[in-house]
């Protein structure tokens, strides 16, 4: 995932949460932090990218002006790098399978008034595929797209459904993820933490909550954040 000056961030100083919010305001505080702070104090702030908990390395060296200059460039350098990638990728990638090798049979949705199937034996043709009848109410424009998918309406309907429950699962599994990586790097060797660790990989806040109540208020809180969005 490319990190941007807008990518959500947190600071901590040791255990305690010091800046929140987008990278390029986060960095400035971690500045204003540091400079105030006695020598040797850096290597106890840490920074963590929200969306991914991985540590970010903030080069705080000069002005205000610097810092916020640098992740500017180093934002541009990744945007260029990912336009680049996609551009190539597209040129590379090969023709879409015809998804009209969906059986058309399927292309209407089955009002609620429609009869139940017969529990009697089937004949020839396709296998009755478990589908329950709803009434969907939507605009005619929204009809008039869906009807005009390879497979009719039911078919993208469907697609759509599974491609949105693939897209939860990922998000969800990418906040489980973050909340490993930063618990990890603040709190791996304090107690209880793999057994917060297994009620978070089980999506267990309550349990992964109470294996964290001696933790810092600060980091046991952000974890939950990161983990459940709490």
């Amino acid at each position: 995932m490319t990190l941007t000056v807008q990518t959500p961030c947190t600071a901590f100083d040791g255990h305690r949460r010091l800046a929140a919010g987008p990278l390029a305001d986060v960095a400035l505080a971690v500045k204003a932090a540091l400079e105030d702070a006695p020598s040797g104090r850096q290597g106890d702030v840490l920074t963590f990218d929200d969306l991914t908990g991985r540590v970010v390395d903030i080069d705080i060296r000069g002005s205000r002006e610097d810092v916020l200059a640098r992740l500017a460039r180093a934002h541009a350098a990744m945007e260029a790098a990912t336009a680049g990638n996609s551009a190539r990728e597209a040129v590379a990638a090969p023709p879409t399978p015809d998804d009209a090798a969906v059986p058309a049979g399927d292309a209407s949705i089955p009002s609620a008034g429609d009869a139940p199937a017969s529990n009697g034996p089937r004949g020839r043709g396709r296998p009755r595929l478990g589908v329950i009848a709803r009434e969907v109410t939507l605009l005619p424009r929204h009809w008039e797209w869906l009807n005009a998918q390879p497979g009719g309406a039911s078919v993208a309907l469907r697609k759509l459904v599974e491609a949105g429950m693939r897209d939860r699962r990922a998000r969800e599994r990418g906040m489980r993820e973050a909340a490993y990586r930063f618990m990890s790097a603040m709190a791996g060797d304090m107690a209880g933490f793999e057994e917060a660790a297994r009620a978070l990989f089980a999506d267990d806040a309550r349990a992964m909550s109470r294996h964290m109540a001696s933790w810092p208020a600060d980091i046991h809180d952000h974890a939950l954040r990161l983990a459940f969005g709490q």
